[in-house]
């Protein structure tokens, strides 16, 4: 089967900063993730945190700006805001365990139909890094997952059931790709969104478990 072309990386993130609503805190994961903070209208009074112990920062500072005592969790220098604040990182873990982040933005490796995540370990390697995200994807009220659709080699990323080690277990709530956009339910996958010029056969064709629809199914929002 031929494919149509895939979105980018700055597609994703944009279009996952369109589900931060306004006056909400929110954690962003390292990597994709990050890049939605360059794409959040201020108006929005977003407010970001960073496990390492960092609340209120802005987005991801420009080169000419970079500061080296002010980084996040994943070693990327931020632009400073109004208000902004540092603590250690046993209260900004306090913070996630106790229910005070609204959202998260990770990246993923793996999801489950039904919602689960394996981020931090790739089988083959035997090595990985887990971080805060166990925490994250436990204490957050909302967790989105942003992630390329399919693997370089082609392998599926949505899956009836992880083979990596998982992360979290039912604590994804959107799935966020480079060619659609998919909520997990209890009644199962609901795509939302596809990109420009891919079909819903194309995409389940890079989709393990069963997509359902809604009434209708929207073109991906990009920037």
């Amino acid at each position: 089967m031929n494919y149509p072309e895939k979105l980018t990386k700055e597609d994703i993130a944009y279009r996952a900063s369109i589900e931060l609503s306004a006056d909400t805190y929110v954690n962003l994961g390292i990597g994709l993730p990050s890049l939605c903070a360059k794409y959040i209208n201020p108006k929005k009074n977003i407010t970001f945190q960073a496990e390492n112990g960092i609340l209120g920062f802005n987005q991801l500072s420009q080169e000419k700006e970079q500061d080296e005592n002010l980084i996040d969790a994943g070693g990327q220098f931020l632009s400073p805001n109004p208000g902004i604040s540092f603590f250690d990182s046993s209260d900004s873990f306090g913070m996630i365990r106790g229910g005070h982040i609204d959202v998260t933005v990770l990246g993923g490796l793996q999801v489950s139909e039904k919602g689960d995540l394996a981020n931090w370990m790739i089988k083959s390697r035997g090595i990985g890094s887990i971080g805060g995200a166990m925490d994250l994807v436990t204490g957050a009220k909302e967790v989105i997952v942003t992630m390329e659709h399919i693997t370089k080699e082609n392998k599926l990323k949505i899956l009836k059931n992880c083979e990596f080690q998982l992360t979290g277990i039912n604590c994804v709530n959107k799935i966020i790709t480079d060619i659609a956009v998919i909520n997990i339910t209890k009644q199962g996958l609901f795509i939302s969104e596809i990109a420009k010029g891919w079909s819903l056969e194309q995409v389940q064709s890079l989709t393990e478990p069963k997509l359902n629809t809604y009434k209708r199914i929207n073109e991906y929002i990009t920037r």
